[in-house]
């Protein structure tokens, strides 16, 4: 089948497109509002930008209480999503009113970072502190611009839990990171695999 995405007449039940860009790790980014008060969303329109320096995003789709907190305070923390806390980071979903925490709604406990005022969740058992570098709305063909806002910002600290730790690396099989696939449906890394990066004699076409 082949459809347009500008009439979208894929004449299925249910829009393909995000199982199709799959899976997507979830950003469970927690923020100190300016009054003082915390949140905490999960987004599936996130992922690591640069390493150098170290860049991650998350799109909001409208200028949501993250998006909003992380771009008036500067500041946002990354918690890791896994398979262990995967009922509390739906229900950190949930479309809470301004001003309340979903810290409370989901039970999770905050724990202060060393570098920004936002918390981070003391379950998750890894965290980035991140610092907003910069923040737009993409546009469209049409060039205007589209509903989702786009949140980047650089890591300044990494907390990591030496329980995920095996051999001096993160044992996937211990942290179980969650993500996105279509519809409802949620996958946690369980079959990991090792595959070489290719070498330059591997560049050469081969017979």
């Amino acid at each position: 089948m082949f459809y347009e995405t500008a009439t979208n007449d894929h004449g299925l039940p249910h829009d393909p497109f995000k199982a199709i860009v799959a899976p997507r790790p979830i950003g469970w980014i927690s923020t100190r509002a300016p009054d003082g008060t915390t949140n905490l969303a999960p987004y599936s329109f996130f992922n690591a930008l640069s390493d150098k320096p170290k860049l991650v995003m998350f799109s909001s789709t409208g200028m949501k209480h993250s998006a909003s907190h992380a771009i008036a305070t500067g500041e946002f923390v990354v918690n890791l999503a896994t398979r262990d806390l995967a009922e509390q980071v739906n229900r950190s979903s949930a479309p809470a009113e301004a001003g309340v925490s979903e810290f409370a709604l989901t039970g999770l406990t905050e724990a202060p970072c060393r570098l920004v005022a936002a918390p981070r969740v003391a379950e998750a058992p890894a965290a980035l502190e991140c610092r907003l570098t910069q923040w737009f709305r993409p546009v469209g063909l049409d060039g205007n611009d589209s509903d989702a806002v786009m949140v980047i910002g650089q890591v300044v600290g990494i907390h990591i839990d030496e329980r995920i730790l095996r051999d001096g690396r993160i044992a996937l099989d211990l942290a179980r990171p969650l993500s996105r696939l279509g519809y409802l449906d949620f996958a946690s890394t369980d079959d990991a695999f090792e595959l070489r990066r290719p070498t330059r004699a591997d560049a050469v076409p081969q017979g």
